[in-house]
């Protein structure tokens, strides 16, 4: 079992910067694929960013790819988001996904998640 709790989520106006973090509990940290999402009101949770285990791989969305950055610290059992030149469209509860796997591979499907942190507000103001 793994727990995933987000912090770092707030109020900023448009071009800021945000840093989300999310802590996991549990073993073995580097053997879970790490994804951030995200859910505006009346719409579908969307992916963001992923990282591998090992952090040799990333992905992200289109809407977000040079603006965002994931990483993570394995010795510190931490993944984290770095949002810059944020805009009005990124207004969001952004949550913290984990599966675990080989750690190799990064997913952008919200299903292949088997856990999730309870989510961050962040509202970026025009």
């Amino acid at each position: 079992q793994v727990q995933l709790v987000e912090s770092g989520g707030g109020l900023v106006q448009a071009g800021g910067s945000l840093r989300l973090s999310c802590a996991a509990s549990g073993r073995i940290f580097s053997r879970y694929t790490m994804g951030w999402f995200r859910q505006a009101p009346g719409k579908e949770r969307d992916f963001v960013a992923t990282i591998s285990g090992t952090g040799g791989s990333t992905y992200y969305a289109d809407s977000v790819k040079d603006r965002f950055t994931i990483s993570r610290d394995n010795a510190k059992n931490t993944v984290s988001l770095q949002m810059n030149s944020l805009k009005p469209e990124d207004t969001a509860v952004y949550y913290c996904a984990a599966v675990y796997d080989s750690g190799r591979y990064v997913y952008t499907n919200s299903q292949n998640y088997r856990y999730w942190g309870q989510g961050t507000q962040v509202t970026v103001s025009s």
